[in-house]
């Protein structure tokens, strides 16, 4: 976990088959994965809380990382706001806020997400909404699981836009400008591509087009070998850092993430600014 917020969830909407896309989203491939995969793999990473995927009912999901929840949602065809009760309900028993979001946002990166939760310290805030790039992202908000009752009721009187559910409660809408007062979003993704997502298939092909990340790793042990001190490698996963490095993850290699998260997952998504040293299993990594 990347200091997230312990009482926080995580819940990605998977979508069905996008009709501007003409496939479902959630399986387009990401540096080797899928994008949901990454999405839910990243929230995983940052909140304490759980991490469930929303699917329409029947819908076949690509792989998951491990421990992630699946929510079905009751009726196909209602949209985010059906995808939103769905998620909150399923997690209000356990935690009392959220980080809720669409499966498309490539670049979503963890400093956002912390920022976005912490828009609901104030108790008397129910939705931290970020006005960012211009727009209001409802798929890349913070919400109270308390909502999901009057997110339900919502959904059965048939008013599906989340402005609708922004009407009745209250909401803490955060610009570009309030965003970035915070250093360390301001430092890691300053141009708030958190928010970027893929709507249609010139979206996806720009944005596999993009660098991957800019991470530091280092060698440790006798891992090391000739190699001394740190460098900055590109590598969407820990499995490219791996390689960047020079190794491969298997039983006799660990990675220890920003120094506190222990991993050989080679999917683990990885993003810019993050530290990730490699240590021998058998010197105790």
């Amino acid at each position: 976990m990347d200091n997230g917020d312990a009482a926080a969830a995580g819940i990605v909407l998977a979508g069905g088959r996008s009709s501007r896309m003409g496939e479902s989203k959630a399986a387009l491939e990401w540096h080797g994965s899928t994008l949901l995969h990454r999405t839910a793999a990243l929230l995983a990473r940052t909140v304490a809380g759980p991490v469930l995927v929303v699917r329409a009912p029947g819908q076949e999901l690509p792989g998951l990382p491990a421990g992630v929840e699946i929510v079905e949602d009751p009726v196909e065809g209602l949209g985010p706001m059906q995808g939103l009760s769905a998620g909150l309900t399923a997690v209000a028993d356990r935690v009392a806020i959220a980080f809720v979001c669409s499966t498309d946002l490539p670049f979503l990166h963890p400093a956002f997400v912390r920022r976005v939760l912490r828009g609901l310290t104030d108790p008397e805030v129910d939705v931290s909404l970020p006005v960012a790039r211009g727009f209001p992202q409802p798929m890349a908000a913070g919400y109270r699981t308390a909502l999901a009752e009057l997110a339900g009721k919502l959904v059965a009187d048939a008013k599906l836009r989340p402005a609708m559910l922004f009407e009745r409660c209250r909401v803490r809408r955060t610009g570009d400008a309030e965003l970035l007062a915070d250093a360390e979003l301001a430092r890691l993704d300053p141009d708030l591509d958190s928010v970027v997502n893929v709507n249609a298939p010139q979206d996806y092909a720009t944005a596999r087009q993009r660098p991957a990340p800019q991470i530091t790793v280092q060698r440790y042990g006798a891992l090391a070998g000739g190699e001394h001190g740190p460098r900055e490698v590109r590598a969407a996963t820990l499995g490219a850092a791996a390689a960047a490095a020079g190794l491969i993850l298997d039983r006799h290699v660990v990675a220890a993430l920003n120094g506190d998260r222990i991993s050989r997952d080679a999917q683990l998504p990885l993003v810019t600014g993050d530290v990730v040293a490699f240590l021998s299993a058998d010197a105790g990594g």
